[in-house]
């Protein structure tokens, strides 16, 4: 399977799809007030860089990075289709957003992930993120964990 990743408008029939299921996967492990996730039109704000990979015109994943002020690049929304799972492509998508991060001068990348979500903290972890507090408007949480990795 050859992926293609590419920035993309979040707003197409494939994506939303999507979206509408990673929805669904986050409210199964967590309740609403420890999602914190992005709605489309905040997808598709300045700033906000919207990835998507794709192979046989089929989209398998996406993730997007908030540029938070200039200070640091806050990955949002990764998220892998099942059938696509365990074939590499959270790390392709992660390596990409960080590469754009990086043109865009930003310094550090940061994220909030769930506890339930043991692939993608060894996927974070194993790229070089660490735990840290929270962080922007996030509120200490014991369903969350923070992480971040200099650039």
């Amino acid at each position: 399977m050859t992926i293609v990743i590419s920035e993309e408008d979040p707003e197409q029939e494939q994506v939303l799809a999507m979206l509408a299921d990673s929805d669904q996967f986050y409210q199964s492990l967590y309740p609403a007030e420890s999602n914190h996730l992005l709605d489309v039109e905040s997808l598709r704000r300045s700033g906000t860089t919207f990835l998507v990979a794709s192979s046989d015109g089929l989209v398998r994943g996406f993730g997007a990075v908030v540029d938070c002020g200039g200070e640091y690049g806050e990955i949002k929304r990764m998220y892998v289709a099942p059938t696509a799972r365990q074939m590499g492509l959270g790390r392709m998508i992660l390596e990409e957003l960080e590469k754009r991060a990086r043109i865009c001068g930003l310094p550090l990348m940061r994220l909030e992930t769930g506890i339930r979500q043991p692939a993608a903290i060894e996927l974070y972890r194993s790229a070089g993120y660490v735990e840290t507090q929270p962080f922007g408007s996030y509120e200490l949480d014991p369903l969350s964990i923070f992480m971040e990795k200099k650039l």
